[in-house]
């Protein structure tokens, strides 16, 4: 009878049994667990079916040493209420670690210490430790320091927001602007000649961009634009509702902020949808497809910005060529019965 493979005195599969198993050489088989870019497809399916017959499990720790990756991403949570968090971010987070495990990496989260709640301190507190190859950072603002801080490090990283012209472009993020402009064209299909806008504040980048993306796009088309001041609520509404002139829709920046508009409407005995107010919201969260009635909304590809987040970081963790400009990713407006 022939003999099967020899294994170690633990009894766990070997490198070089796998590279038997699949007629390939240790090396190969290394660069399949290290860098799959490198392998042909055909190669790849191979030695990953061997390592799966096999029950091959590789020394991470034993790996870690040799080659320095700690295969393992920081990501610098933004603060959150655990019991009102932000939907949209934990999305995010779920599709970020889904893209790390895809390309064989963890995701460490992390968060500054108060009371200080220094960001750029606890950023250096894990580039010192070891921990992790590199850092993904979201919610970037304005000249944000963060950015500075590990440019100037040379640590790799990759954002969800874009960075200043000066600095690395190693961001994916949507076109705020143009995906405005999308919600006003599609009101404005439907017959909307005056329209509201509420918004956060526009010392968020992002929103100062939705702001600024509405308003152009109702000049182009000639329509009547009401948009109320940053901090506006429900009573604002209410009184913008009660005028002469009152719009027959509103564009909002988020999702929750469409809520004071609903609200609002209703407080004025008026209706949201098509006979009474149309309503669109912002990222499309699931609150929105439980709504009465359920909220237009604009949609972020969320697994696409992770995934090129990943490929990003870890081109620069690799050493490999890093595009020179950033992500940009399209969105996508989800209709819905409260624009009709």
């Amino acid at each position: 009878m022939t003999e099967g493979p020899r294994r170690s005195r633990s009894g766990a599969a070997t490198i070089e049994e796998v590279a038997r198993a699949a007629g390939v050489s240790r090396q190969t088989v290394s660069n399949v667990l290290n860098a799959p870019h490198r392998v042909r497809t055909e190669t790849l399916e191979r030695v990953s079916t061997a390592i799966r017959e096999l029950g091959y499990q590789p020394d991470q720790s034993a790996r870690s040493l040799r080659s320095g990756a700690r295969r393992t991403i920081g990501y610098l949570a933004p603060v959150d209420d655990p019991l009102d968090p932000n939907p949209l971010m934990a999305g995010f987070l779920e599709a970020l670690v889904d893209a790390a495990g895809e390309r064989g990496q963890r995701v460490l989260l992390f968060r500054p210490a108060p009371p200080a709640a220094d960001p750029v301190a606890a950023i250096d507190e894990l580039v010192a430790a070891r921990q992790v190859d590199g850092l993904v950072l979201a919610d970037v603002l304005t000249d944000d320091p963060r950015i500075a801080h590990v440019a100037r490090l040379g640590v790799p990283f990759a954002s969800f927001g874009r960075t200043g012209p000066e600095e690395p472009q190693h961001w994916a993020d949507i076109a705020n602007d143009t995906a405005m402009a999308v919600v006003v064209r599609h009101l404005a299909a439907r017959g909307h000649r005056r329209i509201g806008y509420l918004g956060a504040t526009e010392e968020l980048p992002w929103m100062a961009a939705r702001r600024a993306g509405f308003l152009a796009e109702t000049r182009r088309l000639g329509l009547s634009a009401a948009p109320l001041p940053d901090g506006s609520g429900t009573a604002a509404v209410r009184e913008l509702l009660r005028g002469p002139d009152r719009p027959t829709a509103f564009a909002t920046g988020s999702d929750l902020l469409a809520l004071d508009v609903y609200e609002a409407v209703r407080a004025e005995g008026l209706a949201v949808g098509p006979a009474g107010v149309a309503v669109t919201g912002f990222y499309d969260t699931p609150l929105c497809r439980h709504l009465h009635p359920p909220l237009t909304s604009v949609r972020l590809p969320l697994r696409a910005i992770a995934a090129g987040l990943m490929a990003r970081l870890l081109g620069q963790v690799h050493g490999e060529a890093v595009p020179t400009t950033g992500l940009e990713l399209p969105t996508e407006l989800v209709v819905r019965a409260s624009s009709g």
